[in-house]
């Protein structure tokens, strides 16, 4: 299948930021859509992911040797994203149990060099309380890593995995945490597979009728 740079918006309908990081390579009209092509593409789609600040995207981007360290994480990103989408694909649809965690050692190696602390700080809307603020040092482009792998391990012991879904749009590969009262969502976008897939049924219905 022919690979091509984003022409596009990330999409993030997968109700939760793991999935959205499993989504940044997805096949629109068949062709498919690559948003971490390189080092730029990565921090572009953390800025979009509101996990990285610009001033920090901006410092990384000047460092030394920060387009060859960059273009390297997002290599390190891309294998991290394809290795956990085979494991949602393998295990969506049913709650994990104890033999997926021998599935997760390059994910608990990952979670093993996380550099970022937590704090105590105001509360940013102003409401006079104290809150937990994490604080990210971003000081080496391989940190970039971290607030996915977090990510990932909250959605695997934090969310009911039975809950992950693949898109039933044909040819779609997005993948999103059903949060639907009833369970019963389908489709990553009722504004895109869903409304293509009521015009398809419409058709095949209008078809039967006048045969």
């Amino acid at each position: 299948m022919t690979t091509t740079a984003a022409p596009m918006p990330a999409p993030f309908v997968g109700d939760h930021l793991a999935l959205d990081f499993v989504n940044s390579t997805a096949t629109p009209d068949g062709v498919r859509v690559e948003w971490l092509a390189d080092g730029a593409a990565l921090l572009q789609w953390l800025l979009a992911a509101k996990l990285i600040a610009p001033a920090d995207a901006e410092r990384l981007r000047a460092a030394k040797g920060g387009v060859a360290a960059l273009d390297a994480v997002a290599q390190r990103a891309r294998e991290l994203r394809d290795g956990f989408r085979h494991f949602a694909e393998r295990h969506a649809g049913r709650p994990l149990d104890t033999e997926a965690a021998a599935e997760l050692g390059a994910l608990n190696r990952l979670l093993a060099q996380d550099s970022s602390h937590v704090e105590v700080a105001a509360d940013p809307e102003g409401g006079g309380g104290l809150r937990l603020r994490r604080v990210e040092p971003f000081s080496a482009p391989d940190q970039l890593l971290q607030p996915i792998a977090r990510a990932m391990a909250e959605l695997l012991c934090d969310e009911r995995f039975e809950w992950v879904r693949a898109c039933e749009g044909h040819g779609c590969t997005l993948m999103f945490l059903d949060r639907t009262k009833t369970h019963s969502r389908r489709w990553c976008s009722m504004a895109s597979c869903g409304n293509r897939a009521k015009a398809a049924a419409h058709r095949a219905r209008r078809n039967l009728s006048s045969s």
